[in-house]
Parts: C-alpha cells; structure tokens; sequence
C-alpha cells in the first residue's frame, strides 16, 4: 500500500520542506529575532512560551493550508505593507518589553495571574506568521504541497507538517533552553528604575536584551522594506530550493506508509512529552 493512496507527498517531506523553509531570507528576517526576543523576555516558561509562539504562527498559515485563496492573495499583494506593519509591531514591543510591562490576560477568579505574558507571545507568532506567509518561497512551498493532496485530510495534515517543521527548530531550542536560563542571575538583574506617569518600571539585563533584539529587528526590517530590498522577486530562487528538499525526502520515503506512520507517531509522541515538561 502507499502513500499516494492518502497523500501526494509524504509527512517527513512535508516536514523537511518546513524545516528548509524556516530558513528562507524573508522568513528568518522576522521569525527567528522575534522568536529570541520573546525567549530573553519570558525566559522562565520557554517550552510553554515557544508553543504558544508557534501557535500563532500556526493561525496564520493553516487558512492557507485549507486553500483559502483570498487570504494567499492578499499576503502577496500586500507584502510591503505587512512588512512595515510588522517592523512597528517590533519597536512597539521593543518599549513594552524594555519597561517589563504584560499585556492584561482574562483569568478566573480566585487564580493566581498569569507571570508569562501569553497574549504579546501569541500576537508575536500572529505577526511572525503573516511575515512568513508573505514570503513567496514558504507561501508558495506550502500551496505546492497541498496542493497535491486529494483531499481536505491530506492537505490538511501535510500543510500542518510544514508548518510544524519551520517551528521544531525553535522547539528545539526552547528544549535546551528550559531551566537554564532562570539561573543565570545576570539576566535578572535591576539595572535601572524609570519614572513614567506615576509609575515605576524596572529594567532587568534580560528584558533590556529583549528589547534591543526586537529594536534592532523592528529597524532593519522597516528600512529594508522601504528601500525595497526585501522584495519577494528577489527570494524565489529559495523557493525551488523548498521545493527540492521535500521532492529530495519525497523520493526516498514517500511510498514507505509504515514509516510515514511511525513519523506521525513519532510526533504525537514528541508532543505528549513536551506537554509533561511544561
């Protein structure tokens, strides 16, 4: 039996192409500073902060998946102003984070309020996520692959495997991460007190780290984008190179159904572990 019989193209393909499209230009531009960002400026939660990041990311790029076509259109149509609006959100998050201040989370009564800042982490996936599908090489790989597929399952599960292999990177990290870095004391350090409309903001080494990398990102990625450097004409050779990794692994494991299984188990189980962590 194989896996054409479900899918055009296999999960671990699917995967792959996912992993590889992390790193396209115009991807890992956004992604990966506002992911670091959020990791120095949540640093005692990181598993629980990355999957909510990745959440968001998911929000994003799962309307495309189901071949919502409006929604694919508009990300290429409005690239540049997607990409301004992310590099404001950026510098935006770049004061919150510098003065420690959390965005209200509703809670139930009589629970203790939520110390991890959810709902900016969240936001951050979303913007992270609209900059990643605006980027013609991750857009185009994913509608490549479901595109494929017979059926609203297959395109379903295959563009979620895509999407699940741009964020295991960070999930990656978040795991080697985790536990580490409360302990260092330097990052919980006070290093100044800011008077602001009756109120005092601490500035820890770690939130002051936040901030720049967001800073810095929020800048670069504005000034890029006006002087039209970051067009998506000038990434599309990225996008065979998407497209070469999952045929590549398509080659190789995509008529072995077993194993294709076992890697689905594989995840679930990857999944059901983290959930024991955090």
């Amino acid at each position: 039996m194989e896996t054409g019989i479900i899918y055009q193209t296999s999960l671990i393909a699917a995967f792959v192409a996912g992993m590889v499209a992390l790193f396209a230009p115009c991807c890992i531009t956004f992604l990966l500073p506002a992911y670091l960002g959020s990791v120095f400026k949540e640093k005692e939660k990181v598993i629980l902060m990355t999957l909510v990041f990745g959440a968001g990311i998911f929000v994003v790029l799962l309307p495309a998946v189901l071949g919502i076509a409006a929604l694919s259109q508009a990300l290429f149509v409005y690239h540049d102003p997607l990409y301004i609006i992310g590099a404001l959100v950026m510098l935006i998050t770049a004061v919150v984070t510098l003065l420690g201040i959390k965005l209200p989370m509703p809670k139930l009564p009589g629970t203790n309020p939520q110390k991890t800042d959810v709902l900016s982490i969240f936001s951050l996936g979303i913007m992270s996520g609209i900059t990643s599908a605006c980027c013609a090489p991750v857009l185009i790989g994913i509608l490549t692959l479901t595109f494929l597929s017979p059926n609203y399952f297959g395109a379903l599960t295959i563009g979620g495997m895509y999407v699940l292999g741009m964020v295991t990177p960070l999930l990656l990290i978040s795991i080697f991460l985790a536990g580490k870095m409360p302990a260092v004391a330097i990052l919980r350090k006070n290093l100044a007190t800011i008077k602001l409309m009756g109120r005092e903001f601490h500035i820890l080494t770690s939130n002051l780290i936040a901030s720049f990398i967001f800073f810095v990102t929020g800048w670069l990625i504005l000034v890029l984008t006006l002087s039209g450097r970051l067009k998506m004409a000038d990434v599309t050779g990225f996008t065979k190179t998407i497209q070469g990794a999952g045929s590549f692994a398509n080659g190789y494991v995509g008529n072995n159904l077993g194993l294709n299984i076992a890697f689905a188990l594989g995840i679930i189980g990857f999944f059901y572990w983290l959930s024991k962590k955090v």
